[in-house]
């Protein structure tokens, strides 16, 4: 838990005895925190994710399938924000935790990229559903907790540890700070080595101020950091007039990540709800046989289950909600909602709904209960109004505010005893998986192997708990998934 915020200090006092029973459900009060700062906190966590609700359509949208067809961007919008509001929303009244879920960047690519390659939109569809099925029963069963208490808990810490590190590097890179290179080094900072372009001074100075305003303490530090950044952009993007750096028709290499912040001409938009109902469960057993189905269904649940599982464990951990052996209050039932987010999203083509890692700023800005999701949930459901105003803020904005939750959740290494070379190579391992596979699951994977294979090859099996022998084994597979369905379509 960060002692950096003035909330975690909060969270810290004694506890008061609950103020009603609203209070008393949420635990608002019991949690050390209060209605004024969850929902700033929820509020925070929107600003902070709301670029899905652009970004979701453009990858969904962009990517035509098997057949020829693709995805509308406005009913994407649509369903992009009644998902990820409603789940979120079940989930704080549920779960109680002030988690917010939305369509999965690694599941829309993984769909849009390689899944429609072979299959229709609405057969992807019916898969991200089936996904989501099993996942609801892993979790309702106990076999999703049963595996969670089987991680050692220094691997718990390093998955909190690498999530930060991969969300400050999802930061650096959305900003244009970090850049990819066609040759030589993988990265580079900015363009040809150098800071170059407005945009990304934008985030330098939206993460200075954050910086700053979060290290005096001041209420909603994040927030504020970005509203003014926001405004700043606005300013620049009126005299300079760029463009995107993503713009297919023509692209500008100094200009804005993700959109422009230009004021919009309309700020209201009705949601067409078209896509909902567009799926066909079945359809792709049939289109490329049981086996081929088969395999991308072991991605889709491999990717969701460890994903969303780690993602828990470190915004629990930030929050100051896990307790010693790593696990946290509701952990049962956050498990099923999480599934039932995949199974919506299927049924409305938005792709899979998981917990998002960007909802670490609404927890830094001291959110602790479901309070704070269902805040959040409620203003993705006013964004499928309003989704040409989301559209203004930059994603650098949100980037800097990314990267300073990270740097947040990275100090809890200090936790770990890195003495013993069993721990310390596994646990590395963990963190350093997760920003350079620009993946979640990876890093746990990555983890779970090598925590097995070096502990018993070293003389210490007991430690590895028989659930982990047979995840390693599971994750050995999915790693080489690639060859197995070569093998099998062959």
């Amino acid at each position: 838990m960060s002692e950096t915020t003035e909330q975690v200090a909060g969270a810290s006092q004694k506890p008061q005895p609950p103020r009603g029973a609203f209070d008393r459900f949420f635990q608002i009060t019991a949690r050390g925190s209060t209605v004024r700062q969850e929902v700033r906190g929820g509020i925070v966590a929107f600003v902070a994710m709301a670029y899905i609700v652009v970004l979701n359509p453009l990858i969904l949208g962009g990517t035509s399938d098997v057949a020829g067809n693709s995805l509308e961007f406005a009913q994407l919008t649509a369903v992009t924000g009644l998902v990820a509001g409603t789940i979120t929303i079940l989930f704080g009244v549920v779960a109680r935790l002030p988690f917010a879920l939305a369509a999965g960047l690694g599941m829309n690519s993984f769909l849009a990229v390689a899944v429609v390659q072979d299959v229709s939109w609405p057969e992807a569809m019916g898969l991200v559903m089936i996904n989501g099925v099993i996942i609801v029963l892993l979790g309702a069963t106990g076999i999703r907790t049963a595996i969670f208490h089987a991680v050692p808990q220094e691997l718990k810490v390093a998955i909190t540890v690498g999530i930060g590190l991969f969300i400050a590097f999802i930061g650096f890179v959305n900003s244009g700070f970090v850049t990819r290179t066609a040759g030589g080094p993988p990265v580079q900072l900015g363009q040809g080595g150098s800071i170059s372009s407005l945009p990304t001074l934008v985030f330098i100075f939206a993460l200075i101020l954050i910086g700053v305003l979060v290290a005096r303490r001041v209420p909603g530090g994040i927030l504020i950091g970005m509203v003014v950044s926001t405004v700043l952009a606005i300013i620049i993007q009126a005299i300079a007039h760029l463009g995107t750096v993503g713009n297919p028709e023509n692209p500008d290499p100094n200009g804005w990540n993700l959109t422009a912040p230009e004021i919009p001409t309309s700020i209201v938009a009705l949601p067409d709800f078209g896509l909902v109902g567009a799926f066909d469960l079945l359809g792709s057993f049939e289109r490329i046989g049981a086996l081929a189905a088969v395999m991308l269904v072991f991605t889709l649940v491999f990717t969701n289950f460890f994903d969303a599982m780690g993602t828990m464990t470190g915004l629990a951990r930030n929050a100051g909600l896990s307790k010693p052996d790593g696990t946290f209050p509701n952990i049962r039932s956050a498990f099923v909602i999480e599934g039932l987010g995949a199974v919506a999203g299927g049924g409305a083509s938005a792709s899979s709904n998981t917990v998002f890692v960007d909802a670490a700023a609404g927890i830094a800005e001291g959110a602790r209960t479901g309070f704070a999701a269902c805040i959040t949930g409620a203003l993705f459901l006013v964004s499928m109004f309003f989704s040409p105003l989301i559209a203004v803020i930059p994603m650098e904005a949100g980037a800097a505010a990314l990267v300073v939750v990270g740097a947040m959740m990275v100090t809890q290494v200090r936790e770990i005893d890195m003495t013993d070379f069993r721990v310390s190579l596994p646990v590395f391992l963990t963190m350093v998986s997760m920003p350079l596979t620009y993946s979640i699951a990876n890093g746990i994977g990555v983890g779970f192997i090598s925590w097995t294979l070096i502990h018993v090859m070293s003389g210490q099996a007991k430690r590895v708990h028989w659930l982990l022998w047979v995840t390693s084994f599971g994750f050995l597979l999915y790693f080489v998934r690639g060859p197995i369905q070569a093998v099998l379509g062959g």
